[in-house]
């Protein structure tokens, strides 16, 4: 792709007045996992100040209620949580349609079983099952990777849905699978993925028109940045997110992005204002 100018941006309120709408990654820039980040949470606030629009899109395996209640739980005043958008969500939608047909084997922890609620009738066992919904990896087999591949092996000819294309995150200091490493494991496999969220267009009609000046903000090259790439769109890249291990200094930036065949307009090492 061609090379845009890449900028260090030290304050969100240099540029922000050149835009309508800001798609916001929520873990990594609003939060960890685990608590909150005050600069970002200090900028949503200015943002909102200066009524612009604020879309928090996460590739978070669950309905937009459930995302919802998780940052309220981490004191998010409520007045930021009228738009958020999550891969889970757009995910739900087409399940609940049957459109991958309609009995289902979940794999993933019991805490995203919103997702299916409304067609839990329908889970069954994997040789049972018309698909494979994939929102993360087994409480039990959180590290266990060749579990996955076993399990997986006579099934390549059903569709995996995978809800969260992400392929790791850190909570806290920890890093942790998510839904995207199995979906990598099941195409080796030779199976057919079907992946909802970021970087793929379709989760972004749902928090934007062609007429809004956009500006995404997120950590993630491989999503974020990549899914503005694709739909035109500039992007900060957030340094301090799930890459933070990859980047020994910035001058090797030019050298990361190459690798992930992304190219974002700016840079932060944390969302501030």
């Amino acid at each position: 792709m061609g090379l845009k100018k890449l900028k260090k941006l030290d304050h969100l309120s240099e540029i922000y007045s050149s835009y309508d709408t800001f798609i916001i990654d929520l873990w990594g820039v609003m939060h960890n996992g685990i608590t909150l980040y005050k600069d970002a949470i200090e900028a949503v606030k200015k943002l909102n100040l200066e009524s612009k629009k604020v879309v928090f899109l996460s590739n978070a395996p669950r309905p937009s209620s459930n995302v919802k209640d998780f940052l309220r739980n981490m004191k998010m005043d409520d007045k930021y949580l009228n738009n958020i958008v999550t891969s889970g969500e757009a995910a739900m939608y087409s399940i609940n349609q049957n459109k991958f047909g309609k009995s289902f084997f979940h794999l993933g922890p019991e805490r995203d079983e919103p997702i299916f609620a409304k067609i839990k009738k329908n889970k069954t066992e994997i040789a049972k099952s018309d698909f494979i919904l994939c929102t993360g990896l087994f409480d039990e087999h959180e590290n266990d990777l060749n579990f996955y591949r076993d399990l997986l092996k006579e099934h390549i000819s059903k569709k995996l849905i995978c809800t969260n294309p992400d392929l790791i995150v850190h909570r806290g200091k920890e890093e942790e699978y998510c839904a995207g490493f199995i979906a990598q494991i099941f195409e080796s496999l030779g199976g057919k993925v079907v992946y909802f969220g970021k970087p793929h267009k379709e989760i972004y009609e749902m928090c934007f028109s062609n007429k809004e000046k956009v500006l995404a903000i997120g950590d993630n090259l491989r999503t974020d940045i990549k899914g503005a790439n694709n739909l035109k769109i500039d992007s900060i890249f957030i340094l301090n997110g799930v890459h933070i291990n990859e980047i020994e200094n910035e001058d090797q930036l030019n050298k990361l992005f190459k690798k992930y065949n992304v190219r974002p307009n700016y840079y932060q090492k944390t969302l501030n204002w």
